[in-house]
């Protein structure tokens, strides 16, 4: 499932979460909610960036595009 359509399953508060930690890596609780969601934490999406020991992040492209949300420059 690709961002946008996840986007708008995961909670307010992982939205929160994304926007207030965008290029963190994600906390096990985030991650959760947006696998929950239907994003596939596994896969090879667009949206999926770096995984090594310190967790999991998102692709710059997908920080962008959550910037963009944060910022209403949809």
């Amino acid at each position: 499932m690709d961002l946008e359509q996840w986007w708008t399953a995961v909670t307010p508060r992982t939205r929160d979460w994304l926007i207030e930690n965008n290029g963190s890596a994600l906390t096990p609780e985030v991650a959760a909610d947006i696998s929950r969601a239907g994003g596939l934490i596994a896969s090879d999406s667009w949206w999926m960036g770096e995984r090594g020991t310190d967790g999991i992040f998102l692709s710059d492209a997908a920080i962008d595009w959550i910037e963009e949300r944060a910022n209403d420059e949809q």
